[in-house]
Protein backbone atom coordinates (compact mmCIF):
# COMPACT_ATOMS: atom_id res chain seq x y z
CA UNK A 1 0.00 0.00 0.00
CA UNK A 2 1.35 3.38 -1.00
CA UNK A 3 1.82 5.85 1.85
CA UNK A 4 0.65 9.41 1.17
CA UNK A 5 1.79 12.40 3.16
CA UNK A 6 -0.86 15.09 3.49
CA UNK A 7 -0.39 18.70 4.41
CA UNK A 8 -2.37 19.84 7.48
CA UNK A 9 -4.86 21.56 5.16
CA UNK A 10 -5.33 18.39 3.07
CA UNK A 11 -5.82 16.33 6.24
CA UNK A 12 -8.52 18.69 7.53
CA UNK A 13 -10.20 18.68 4.12
CA UNK A 14 -10.19 14.86 4.06
CA UNK A 15 -11.64 14.69 7.59
CA UNK A 16 -14.34 17.22 6.70
CA UNK A 17 -15.18 15.31 3.52
CA UNK A 18 -15.48 12.04 5.47
CA UNK A 19 -17.79 13.65 8.05
CA UNK A 20 -19.93 15.21 5.32
CA UNK A 21 -20.22 11.91 3.41
CA UNK A 22 -21.20 10.06 6.60
CA UNK A 23 -23.70 12.78 7.46
CA UNK A 24 -25.27 12.43 4.00
CA UNK A 25 -25.54 8.65 4.42
CA UNK A 26 -27.01 9.08 7.91
CA UNK A 27 -29.65 11.52 6.65
CA UNK A 28 -31.26 8.59 4.87
CA UNK A 29 -31.90 7.05 8.30
CA UNK A 30 -33.96 9.79 9.94
CA UNK A 31 -36.88 7.40 9.61
CA UNK A 32 -35.12 4.89 11.88
CA UNK A 33 -34.76 7.57 14.57
CA UNK A 34 -38.46 8.34 14.28
CA UNK A 35 -39.25 4.61 14.31
CA UNK A 36 -37.34 4.08 17.58
CA UNK A 37 -38.81 7.23 19.11
CA UNK A 38 -42.36 6.16 18.28
CA UNK A 39 -41.64 2.60 19.44
CA UNK A 40 -40.39 3.96 22.76
CA UNK A 41 -43.52 6.11 23.14
CA UNK A 42 -45.73 3.08 22.36
CA UNK A 43 -43.89 0.80 24.81
CA UNK A 44 -43.80 3.20 27.75
CA UNK A 45 -47.15 4.77 26.94
CA UNK A 46 -48.63 1.27 26.91
CA UNK A 47 -46.96 0.44 30.21
CA UNK A 48 -48.23 3.64 31.78
CA UNK A 49 -51.75 2.91 30.53
CA UNK A 50 -51.63 -0.67 31.87
CA UNK A 51 -50.26 0.60 35.21
CA UNK A 52 -52.98 3.24 35.50
CA UNK A 53 -55.62 0.54 34.81
CA UNK A 54 -54.12 -1.68 37.54
CA UNK A 55 -52.92 -4.29 35.03
CA UNK A 56 -49.31 -4.30 36.24
CA UNK A 57 -48.77 -8.01 35.49
CA UNK A 58 -49.13 -7.28 31.74
CA UNK A 59 -46.72 -4.33 31.58
CA UNK A 60 -43.72 -6.45 30.57
CA UNK A 61 -45.41 -7.52 27.33
CA UNK A 62 -45.10 -4.09 25.74
CA UNK A 63 -41.30 -4.33 26.21
CA UNK A 64 -41.18 -7.25 23.79
CA UNK A 65 -41.63 -4.71 21.02
CA UNK A 66 -38.01 -3.57 21.56
CA UNK A 67 -36.35 -6.83 20.40
CA UNK A 68 -38.76 -6.94 17.46
CA UNK A 69 -37.70 -3.38 16.61
CA UNK A 70 -34.04 -4.39 16.93
CA UNK A 71 -34.51 -7.26 14.47
CA UNK A 72 -36.29 -4.92 12.04
CA UNK A 73 -33.49 -2.34 12.36
CA UNK A 74 -30.79 -4.99 11.92
CA UNK A 75 -32.44 -6.30 8.75
CA UNK A 76 -32.90 -2.73 7.46
CA UNK A 77 -29.21 -1.85 7.90
CA UNK A 78 -28.03 -5.23 6.64
CA UNK A 79 -30.04 -4.76 3.42
CA UNK A 80 -28.76 -1.17 3.12
CA UNK A 81 -25.15 -2.30 3.51
CA UNK A 82 -25.66 -5.12 1.04
CA UNK A 83 -27.34 -2.81 -1.51
CA UNK A 84 -24.54 -0.25 -1.41
CA UNK A 85 -20.85 -0.87 -0.99
CA UNK A 86 -20.40 1.53 1.93
CA UNK A 87 -16.80 2.02 3.08
CA UNK A 88 -16.04 1.74 6.80
CA UNK A 89 -14.82 5.00 8.30
CA UNK A 90 -13.98 6.16 11.80
CA UNK A 91 -17.20 8.19 11.82
CA UNK A 92 -19.30 5.14 10.87
CA UNK A 93 -17.59 3.24 13.72
CA UNK A 94 -18.62 6.03 16.11
CA UNK A 95 -22.20 5.78 14.79
CA UNK A 96 -22.13 2.03 15.36
CA UNK A 97 -21.10 2.75 18.96
CA UNK A 98 -24.39 4.63 19.35
CA UNK A 99 -26.33 1.53 18.35
CA UNK A 100 -24.20 -0.62 20.68
CA UNK A 101 -25.25 1.66 23.55
CA UNK A 102 -28.87 1.13 22.45
CA UNK A 103 -28.49 -2.66 22.50
CA UNK A 104 -26.92 -2.45 25.96
CA UNK A 105 -29.88 -0.39 27.16
CA UNK A 106 -32.21 -3.13 25.97
CA UNK A 107 -30.15 -5.83 27.72
CA UNK A 108 -30.06 -3.79 30.94
CA UNK A 109 -33.81 -3.26 30.78
CA UNK A 110 -34.63 -6.93 30.33
CA UNK A 111 -32.08 -8.50 32.65
CA UNK A 112 -30.86 -5.94 35.19
CA UNK A 113 -33.68 -3.50 35.88
CA UNK A 114 -34.25 -5.02 39.34
CA UNK A 115 -30.59 -4.46 40.23
CA UNK A 116 -30.80 -0.83 39.07
CA UNK A 117 -33.99 -0.33 41.09
CA UNK A 118 -35.40 3.20 41.29
CA UNK A 119 -32.48 4.60 39.28
CA UNK A 120 -33.26 2.44 36.21
CA UNK A 121 -35.32 5.04 34.34
CA UNK A 122 -32.88 7.88 34.94
CA UNK A 123 -29.86 5.72 34.02
CA UNK A 124 -31.55 4.57 30.80
CA UNK A 125 -32.37 8.13 29.81
CA UNK A 126 -28.85 9.41 30.51
CA UNK A 127 -27.31 6.58 28.44
CA UNK A 128 -29.94 7.24 25.78
CA UNK A 129 -28.81 10.90 25.79
CA UNK A 130 -25.18 9.82 25.43
CA UNK A 131 -26.08 7.74 22.37
CA UNK A 132 -27.97 10.64 20.79
CA UNK A 133 -25.19 13.16 21.48
CA UNK A 134 -22.49 10.83 20.12
CA UNK A 135 -24.42 10.42 16.87
CA UNK A 136 -25.24 14.15 16.68
CA UNK A 137 -21.63 15.17 17.25
CA UNK A 138 -20.33 12.57 14.79
CA UNK A 139 -22.49 13.88 11.95
CA UNK A 140 -22.50 17.50 13.16
CA UNK A 141 -26.31 17.74 13.20
CA UNK A 142 -27.40 20.37 15.73
CA UNK A 143 -30.97 19.08 16.32
CA UNK A 144 -29.53 15.73 17.46
CA UNK A 145 -26.98 17.43 19.70
CA UNK A 146 -29.69 19.65 21.24
CA UNK A 147 -32.03 16.65 21.50
CA UNK A 148 -29.29 14.71 23.30
CA UNK A 149 -28.68 17.60 25.67
CA UNK A 150 -32.41 17.92 26.45
CA UNK A 151 -32.65 14.16 26.92
CA UNK A 152 -29.75 14.34 29.38
CA UNK A 153 -31.55 17.08 31.34
CA UNK A 154 -34.69 14.91 31.39
CA UNK A 155 -32.59 11.97 32.63
CA UNK A 156 -30.98 13.90 35.45
CA UNK A 157 -34.37 15.36 36.43
CA UNK A 158 -35.83 11.85 36.52
CA UNK A 159 -33.77 11.05 39.62
CA UNK A 160 -36.11 13.41 41.51
CA UNK A 161 -39.31 11.70 40.31
CA UNK A 162 -41.24 8.84 41.83
CA UNK A 163 -40.36 5.65 39.93
CA UNK A 164 -43.97 5.28 38.82
CA UNK A 165 -43.46 8.22 36.46
CA UNK A 166 -40.12 7.25 34.91
CA UNK A 167 -41.97 5.90 31.86
CA UNK A 168 -43.32 9.38 31.18
CA UNK A 169 -39.77 10.72 31.34
CA UNK A 170 -38.73 8.07 28.80
CA UNK A 171 -41.57 9.19 26.53
CA UNK A 172 -40.41 12.82 26.77
CA UNK A 173 -36.83 11.73 26.10
CA UNK A 174 -37.91 9.79 22.99
CA UNK A 175 -39.79 12.82 21.66
CA UNK A 176 -36.96 15.29 22.38
CA UNK A 177 -34.08 13.01 21.43
CA UNK A 178 -35.33 10.90 18.56
CA UNK A 179 -38.69 11.86 17.07
CA UNK A 180 -38.11 15.59 16.63
CA UNK A 181 -34.46 15.28 15.43
CA UNK A 182 -35.45 12.36 13.16
CA UNK A 183 -38.23 14.40 11.56
CA UNK A 184 -35.84 17.34 11.12
CA UNK A 185 -33.26 15.02 9.57
CA UNK A 186 -35.91 13.76 7.12
CA UNK A 187 -36.98 17.33 6.37
CA UNK A 188 -33.35 18.36 5.69
CA UNK A 189 -32.91 15.38 3.36
CA UNK A 190 -36.15 16.09 1.46
CA UNK A 191 -35.26 19.78 1.11
CA UNK A 192 -31.86 18.89 -0.35
CA UNK A 193 -33.38 16.36 -2.78
CA UNK A 194 -35.94 18.80 -4.23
Amino acid sequence: MKKTNFTPEESLLLISKTIDETKERFKAHGGILVFWGVLTVIVFGGQYLLWSLGLNEYMIYTSYLFPIGAVYTGIHFWKEKKKRNIPKTIISSVLNMGWIIGVNLMIMGFFFSDELGEAAGAVFIILFALMIMVVGLAIRFKPLIIGGFLTNVIGISTFGLNGDYHGLSLILAAIAGMIIPGLLLNKTRKRENV
